[in-house]
């Protein structure tokens, strides 16, 4: 009787030697509709192709904003005529770019070059808790700049909203390679 005390005492203290561990915060699983573009119809002296689910709205200075309601997202498009002032509006871009480091982990630059379409850029993608994760700015070098950035409407959490900043992602790449310039 003594050794089945001993063996049911001995495997209760075996069988308990893992350690507990809490569950992780679980995240908000989005489903993202199939993408299907249309192009930009506002006069402006440029245009592109934006998501049919989104919502323009048309801004003063040819600005505008394209909301993603569903993702509580934007991005806010800013276009200055150049006149002389290409290196200041590509300065000013980068610092706005750069006001990011505090809070970022990476900052991911990616070059655009379209000979063809006078289309030339940069996009940097900026990773870590930042209150924009994607900028870039656009030109043909000579008459037009236009500056972009990726605002979520809610506190910066990177991990939370990576699948989303990639989604839009994908259409701020599609924006670049379907831009024209308006003569």
């Amino acid at each position: 009787m003594r050794n089945i005390f001993i063996l049911i005492i001995s495997l209760i203290f075996l069988s308990c030697n893992e350690d507990v561990l809490p569950k992780p915060k679980a995240y908000l699983s989005l489903e993202y509709p199939i993408k299907s573009y249309n192009k930009l119809n506002l006069t402006r002296p440029y245009s592109f192709d934006v998501l049919k689910n989104t919502n323009i709205i048309n801004d003063k200075n040819n600005w505008l904003k394209i909301k993603y309601p569903n993702l509580k997202a934007s991005i806010d498009i800013t276009y200055r005529p150049i006149q002389n002032n290409l290196k200041e509006l590509l300065t000013e871009a980068e610092k706005l770019v750069f006001k990011h480091t505090v809070k970022a982990e990476q900052i991911i630059p990616k070059d655009f070059v379209n000979s063809k379409k006078r289309v030339f850029g940069s996009m940097y993608e900026i990773t870590g808790n930042a209150a924009s994760h994607i900028q870039f700015h656009i030109t043909d070098s000579t008459k037009n700049f236009i500056k972009g950035s990726l605002y979520f409407y809610a506190k910066p959490n990177y991990d939370s909203i990576l699948p989303a900043v990639a989604y839009i992602k994908e259409d701020i790449l599609h924006l670049v390679e379907t831009l024209e310039w308006k003569k």
